[in-house]
């Protein structure tokens, strides 16, 4: 017998996202994890001010997202000598009406995971039940099928799947059967935290060095009072030969610092001494900087997919999770005003599908760091005064075309009504 209900594969920050969306618009739901117990797992991430105003607008308060990380401020490009090439506000003191967050990644997906619970019960998540493939049923439905972690397989009806399973997605492969494997650049990234004092507005994300060769970090805590540390995200990021593709095992794993930390043994500043903050992480992880190409359709009937399993993207405009947020309300939007069927799933990825793979290339090209490549190409990343390499308002004309793609330009978002309105609900008689 079909269940009318959404079944969701994956339950990281996507995942949650749209669970508690469908619970806020009144649509039954089931969310199938592959792992038996969630923890707050990796590093730290940004959130941008189109993704908090829909955490705001799901009740997710400011004060929540102060209990996991802190307020950015400024985000700033430097030159491999220290010289600045680009800076600018962000967040409400750039003229937002929200405010951008850098969290840690596994902070942020247990408050989800506890908001959830608490307003929907334990029985919506289903772990250690993953979701590897799925059929078309002849009344519209869906029958998707589940391994459960004792390795028996067992199947779950549904008015529509969504495929949230991440960059490899079970649900993604069964429906783009023939897609292209995991794309590399050749880019590798270290990434860890470390307890350190930081720099500039006491909240910047800064990006130092070259589009090649470079240090990402920004603090995703308050600094403690009686230290002045705070703790801090980094990402060591070299470009290799990727002709041969990837040799290492696997695409994420724990490294000791000695195995990379000579690429910047000489990267030290009257500001920041960049071996140093490495040598104190207490942890740190390599990843090949990973994406795949865009696909022509993120539907088939009433399956879809959302975040990394639909538009996987490099992480340099740092929009990744937010995207995912961003996909989860659309898809509510949708069903708002479809209901809940196919039509919905086809206009969500009718209003998402193009430009977000567009952003999947831009970002391959480097998102807003193309800026390093372009100091790079100018002058060899070596200058003095950078209105002489690139006049600010080419910088700042570069930065605005970014941020337009991504779905962050301040105007556009300051006026946009809500993605859902208050109190909304879907009218249709959907049983519980």
């Amino acid at each position: 017998m079909t269940q009318d209900r959404v079944l969701i594969a994956g339950g990281g920050i996507g995942g949650l996202a749209l669970a508690l969306t469908l619970h806020q618009i009144g649509v039954p739901f089931t969310v199938y994890e592959a792992v038996r117990q969630l923890a707050p797992l990796g590093v730290g991430i940004n959130i941008q001010p189109n993704a908090v105003r829909e955490l705001f607008d799901l009740g997710l308060g400011q004060d929540d997202l102060d209990s996991i990380g802190v307020p950015s401020r400024e985000w700033a490009l430097l030159g491999r000598n220290g010289n600045e090439i680009y800076s600018e506000p962000r967040g409400r003191e750039a003229g937002y009406n929200w405010p951008q967050y850098s969290v840690h990644r596994g902070q942020l997906h247990m408050l989800l995971y506890r908001t959830l619970v608490a307003r929907a019960g334990a029985d919506c998540l289903k772990l250690g039940h993953e979701v590897t493939g799925y059929a078309r049923n002849g009344d519209g439905s869906v029958l998707a099928q589940i391994r459960r972690a004792d390795g028996e397989v067992t199947h779950a009806s549904g008015r529509l799947l969504i495929g949230a399973d991440g960059i490899h997605s079970n649900v993604r492969a069964a429906m783009h059967p023939d897609q292209p494997p995991i794309h590399w650049g050749g880019a590798v990234m270290w990434r860890g935290t470390t307890l350190a004092k930081p720099i500039r507005s006491g909240s910047s994300f800064v990006g130092l060095g070259s589009h090649r060769h470079r240090i990402v970090f920004y603090p995703i805590g308050p600094a403690d009072p009686e230290t002045g540390l705070a703790v801090t995200n980094w990402i060591a990021e070299v470009t290799l030969d990727n002709s041969e593709g990837w040799k290492n095992a696997g695409w994420f794993r724990r490294v000791e610092i000695a195995e990379f930390a000579h690429h910047f043994a000489d990267w030290r500043y009257d500001w920041l001494d960049v071996p140093d903050m490495l040598a104190r992480a207490d942890i740190a992880y390599e990843n090949p900087m990973i994406d795949r190409d865009p696909v022509a359709t993120w539907q088939d009937g009433p399956v879809a997919l959302m975040g990394d399993a639909a538009h996987a993207m490099y992480p340099t405009g740092s929009n990744g999770a937010s995207q995912a947020i961003i996909d989860a309300r659309i898809l509510g939007a949708m069903m708002l005003r479809h209901g809940v069927n196919a039509g919905a799933l086809a206009a969500y990825d009718e209003k998402l599908c193009g430009p977000i793979s567009e952003l999947i290339l831009r970002n391959r090209g480097a998102g807003p760091f193309g800026l390093l490549n372009m100091v790079d190409e100018r002058c060899g990343g070596v200058f003095d005064d950078i209105d002489a390499v690139i006049p600010a308002q080419e910088r700042a004309e570069f930065m605005a075309r970014y941020k337009a793609a991504a779905g962050f330009a301040i105007e556009q978002l300051n006026t946009a009504p809500p993605t859902i309105a208050s109190g909304a609900r879907v009218t249709e008689a959907v049983p519980a």
